[in-house]
């Protein structure tokens, strides 16, 4: 928003210093000038629309409902198919892993090298599972999606703009 402003401020500075001195007050007020600068505060708003990205958000709040529900059963659809590398992508490195041997993992090369076996444990795949991803608040943490007790759990949140996985938690 702020750089629509900014790109449309710039373009109007541009097209009054570029009339300055080309013509009587009567002559710059033609419907072709008009509508040449209409077009052109047109093509600059465009311009700066195409710029932002589609999915951008500031915190975990601002993600609506079906957002936070749509990414939860893609997660829940990768731990029920134990598609590690499908979990990876939905990841944010580093990203905590609430294992013995893993703790705070770096890198996507580093979360792939522990394993499927290890990650998915019995009692992740079946509380996640059974999480309810239709109704997940937002917290400052994200949103989690766990079983009947709460953990193991999943919590994803925004990063960088957009949903990821922080974090993975094992009892």
């Amino acid at each position: 928003m702020k750089k629509r402003t900014l790109w449309l401020a710039a373009g109007i500075l541009v097209l009054s210093i570029s009339g300055c001195g080309q013509g009587t007050a009567e002559e710059m007020k033609t419907p072709e000038t008009v509508e040449s600068r209409v077009e052109t505060e047109a093509e600059i708003e465009i311009e700066t629309e195409t710029e932002a990205p589609e999915e951008y958000y500031e915190d975990n709040f601002a993600v609506p409902q079906e957002e936070a529900a749509s990414f939860a059963r893609q997660i829940k659809e990768a731990v029920a198919e134990k598609d590690l590398e499908g979990l990876a992508a939905l990841t944010a490195f580093p990203v905590y892993v609430g294992l013995p041997e893993a703790g705070a993992v770096e890198t996507q090369e580093d979360f792939l090298a522990l394993g499927a076996d290890a990650i998915f444990t019995d009692d992740l795949v079946e509380g996640i599972a059974q999480a309810e991803e239709t109704d997940l608040p937002p917290s400052m943490a994200g949103f989690t999606l766990s079983g009947e007790f709460g953990s193991p759990n999943i919590i994803f949140g925004i990063r960088d703009g957009k949903l990821a996985i922080s974090g993975i938690n094992y009892p």
